[in-house]
């Protein structure tokens, strides 16, 4: 009997050994995720030890870690025995697995089960619930849990501060995390979270403050989230927070140099990223990831494609977001080979149907294809389409010049049920530049109204900028004092929108609108309004704006200092002109253009050429503006054969192709030398089919010359491409006068007027005391014209006195007007101070004569601008070459 119940013993203590032999096997294989643990199972049911919940339950965790949740199911159901721990790792792998509504379906059937669930089963359910958009769900767990005494548990607490937050309740999320005492370091991580997720930097850092200050010590998590808010705070509370992860003394893992290395980079401080990256020699995906796009972000993108080599090279594979970022620097760069190379990998890949992957392949080849098919194919292969890959596509076709084709994909995204958003709206509406498309505009103005993107003021601005563009500018001031608020954006376009539409006198009052509205003055409105300044030769007022520049140190911004070159050389200041070139670091294209362009205009040839020599050896290359420049010089400086010279070497050289507007100074070049047959030769061999403004150009070459008989060819080809244009007639009729042919000149006015039309009349302007004044020849409505009359008078009478009048003609040359706008200057500026006209046509022999004569009467100087070339008069000289 004693021996039976010894053996018994043994027996039990080989099991019970047995059993805790499978137990620590279980246990080492859940911990290292081995699926050989699975093994054991079979031992367990010989041993009949398959009523052992703590064993099964452990083997259930094994199953929906090695081999997935449906196996995991499988072997639940078959469970004899079921506690909490069981209903919550089942409910737990269907979360991991994403499959919320049945995560939700075994959290109903544990509570019809009678057993009671606890923290940890709660925290999952209320994950599915964040995942399902089940608020009211979420709201009748957290009722459960304070029912059952879970309102103080901290789990809890941080799944209820991170379910509140993915619903924008972030504030409701605060208030029950300072409802709770004795945080721990999830749940403090998890509501700094939730004000990072809700772009409340500054809270989340205070909240770390807080943190630190009730002595729970943070952990990677906690750093990885602020270091995501100092991505937009700066530079310097990034290096604030990566000293207390130091100061912590928390180790530096791949996850934590992952978020250092997105700082940096987004700070643009990339050369403390790579630093970062460097300190150990762990990396993984993610942090390739970071790195390629930070390298991308800040343009460093040579250094971004050897980043994707190496990652290649150390055998980490790239996902979704790494091809996305590497594709953004085929887009930037505009190569296309590289994009191509890219593309072949993400099929090797299998992610084409990524949507992201997608989405980027569509920018990269809206922006390097000359074929937009290629994006096209790209976006019908992407599965699900989102509001993104349809933007891209239709900005693709925009700027691609094919806008009635954006228009049609965009009403194909709403047939297939994409809501377009703000950048959609305004991306299409941007690229509509044609009065022809104005029905598909108010379309889209229309539809921006009911779905509500009209208060976005991304779509109001863009709304402005179109009908400004239009010439709508009556529509465009109605948008913007509807806007609630006002920004940068809105005045910028607006200004530079008026600007093109030769509306200058009006811009400049904008700025007094945006002093109003509290905006601040950028770099992008500082240069518009600078721009404004230099066309309508408004002296003081760009002096002002000089002046606000500096003091806002907006005179750093390239542009802004551009800007300043190109004012002061178009009204006529070179010296000043050349000084604030001077004071640009690192001049760029547009800084040389100005520079060469102010002193040409001004009548400095030989300076502006040597510019131009000065540009080259300074590293910088010309573009097809400087070109242009450097053409008009040489035609004003009656330098033929330079010019021919400048010309043949922009292909051969620089391998800029001369487009129509060179090809219209060569012509100019040459007709004003008197080589008239190489002009037409050259309009007859050049690669693009002639317009009405170079057969213009010849014909006033001709009437330079007297050449009737080719004169009489232009004026006839050019009116058979702009039967319209007055131009031609003008010229001829003038050709034939100044030939002694005046029936033939009579004979073309006649016919201009039966076909009813008419020059466009000549204005002048002048700038007083901030004040711009606009004259037209034969002005009558100024508050001022007899004085004006008067004052004309009285100078014509001087020169009679002083036998300056010979030559000079009367009739409607006396009521021209820019010399109504040089009376009224004489009137109303102080004796010594500079007068600066600017005229929209060239000036007149009988005008420019006058100008001279009152300069020999009046110790002053006059500037008048006629285009982009400038008269400066003084003591009865001009410095225009010839006169």
């Amino acid at each position: 009997m004693l021996c039976k119940t010894g053996s018994r013993i043994i027996k039990l203590n080989e099991v019970t050994r047995l059993e805790e032999t499978c137990s620590r096997l279980l246990s080492f294989c859940n911990s290292n995720v081995l699926k050989e643990g699975i093994s054991v199972h079979s031992p367990i049911i010989k041993l009949g030890l398959h009523d052992n919940l703590f064993l099964n339950n452990n083997l259930l965790s094994l199953y929906a870690k090695c081999f997935g949740v449906h196996k995991a199911r499988h072997f639940f159901d078959e469970m004899p025995y079921k506690d909490v721990v069981s209903w919550t790792g089942t409910l737990s792998a269907y979360v991991k697995a994403g499959n919320h509504n049945t995560a939700l379906q075994i959290f109903d059937s544990m509570l019809v089960s009678g057993q009671c669930p606890n923290e940890f089963t709660l925290s999952s359910v209320l994950r599915s619930c964040s995942a399902l958009g089940e608020f009211q769900y979420g709201a009748c767990v957290q009722a459960y849990m304070i029912k059952q005494g879970f309102d103080q548990n901290p789990v809890l607490v941080s799944g209820l501060i991170d379910f509140y937050s993915k619903f924008d309740y972030t504030d409701e999320a605060y208030k029950l995390f300072n409802y709770v005492e004795n945080h721990d370091k999830v749940s403090w991580t998890m509501m700094i979270s939730s004000f990072v997720q809700d772009q409340r930097w500054n809270q989340a850092l205070q909240l770390y403050v807080d943190m630190i200050e009730a002595g729970v010590p943070p952990n990677q998590f906690t750093f990885v989230k602020l270091l995501a808010a100092c991505s937009v705070l700066g530079l310097h509370c990034g290096k604030l927070v990566h000293a207390h992860i130091l100061l912590w003394g928390l180790k530096l893992n791949v996850v934590l140099k992952t978020a250092l290395v997105d700082m940096y980079s987004r700070c643009q401080s990339m050369e403390d990223a790579v630093k970062v990256s460097n300190l150990t020699p762990e990396y993984d995906t993610l942090l390739y990831t970071a790195m390629i796009s930070g390298l991308a972000h800040n343009f460093m993108f040579e250094k971004a494609i050897v980043a994707f080599r190496e990652m290649r090279i150390s055998e980490f594979v790239p996902n979704n977001f790494t091809f996305s970022s590497i594709l953004n620097v085929s887009s930037l760069t505009f190569s296309l080979e590289l994009g191509q190379q890219i593309h072949s990998r993400v099929v090797v890949a299998g992610l084409e149907n990524d949507v992201s992957v997608g989405n980027a392949l569509v920018n990269m080849y809206v922006k390097c294809s000359d074929n937009i098919g290629d994006a096209l194919r790209v976006f019908r292969g992407i599965s699900l389409p989102n509001v993104i890959s349809w933007t891209s596509l239709i900005a693709g076709f925009a700027e691609h010049g094919f806008l009635l084709d954006s228009f049609h994909l965009f009403m194909e995204m709403r047939a297939a049920g994409v809501q377009p958003n703000s950048f959609t709206i305004s991306g299409i509406i941007g690229s509509f530049n044609a009065a022809e498309l104005l029905p598909q505009t108010l379309m889209l103005h229309g539809h921006a109204i009911k779905t509500n993107l009209y208060k976005d003021i991304v779509v109001q601005n863009a709304l402005i900028d179109v009908y400004a563009r239009l010439g709508m500018l009556d529509d465009a001031w109605q948008i913007v004092h509807m806007m609630s608020h006002r920004d940068a954006i809105t005045y910028t376009s607006l200004a530079s929108r008026m600007n093109q539409g030769g509306h200058h006198e009006l811009v400049l009052s904008i700025f007094t609108d945006m002093y109003n509205d509290d905006i601040k003055i950028d770099a992008f409105s500082m240069a518009g309004f600078l721009s404004t300044s230099a066309d309508l030769g408004t002296m003081v007022t760009g002096k002002q704006l000089h002046c606000h520049s500096v003091k806002s140190g907006l005179g750093k911004w390239i542009s802004v200092a551009n800007g300043l070159v190109d004012l002061y050389g178009k009204c006529g200041c070179i010296s000043d002109a050349q000084r604030a070139f001077g004071e640009i670091t690192v001049p760029d294209t547009f800084s040389w253009n100005g520079l060469i362009s102010g002193l040409a205009s001004n009548g400095y040839i030989s300076s502006a050429l040597s510019a131009f020599d000065d540009m080259k050896l300074a590293g910088v290359k010309p573009d097809p503006v400087t070109f242009l420049l450097v053409l008009s010089a040489c035609n004003n400086g009656k330098l033929v054969d330079l010019g021919i010279e400048y010309f043949q070497s922009m292909r051969e050289t620089y391998d800029i192709e001369p487009q129509m507007d060179h090809y219209v100074h060569l012509v100019d070049i040459l007709g004003q030398g008197g080589r008239l047959e190489e002009a037409m030769e050259v309009i007859q061999t050049m690669p693009f089919r002639a317009d009405a403004l170079i057969y213009k150009t010849l014909l006033r070459a001709c009437k330079a010359h007297r050449n009737i008989p080719l004169a009489e060819d232009m004026a006839k080809r050019g009116l058979q491409l702009d039967p319209s244009d007055p131009a031609f007639y003008i010229l001829l009729a003038n050709l034939y006068d100044d030939c002694g042919r005046h029936d033939l000149g009579e004979k073309t006015h006649k016919v201009m007027s039966e076909k009813r039309l008419r020059k466009s009349p000549s204005q002048s302007w002048v700038e007083i005391r901030n004040k711009v004044h606009l004259f037209v020849a034969g002005e009558r409505l100024h508050p001022q014209i007899n004085e004006i009359y008067k004052k004309l008078e009285s100078l014509e009478a001087e020169f009679k006195n002083h036998r300056y009048h010979q030559g000079m003609g009367v009739g409607d040359s006396y009521y021209h007007s820019e010399k109504l706008a040089l009376a009224f200057a004489l009137l109303n500026t102080p004796s010594k101070t500079p007068i600066r006209i600017v005229k929209n046509s060239s000036i007149c022999k009988d005008c420019h004569n006058f100008v001279k004569f009152v300069t020999h009467l009046i110790d002053k100087e006059i500037i008048v601008r006629e285009g982009k070339r400038l008269h400066s008069f003084r003591k009865g000289e001009c410095s225009c070459t010839g006169c």
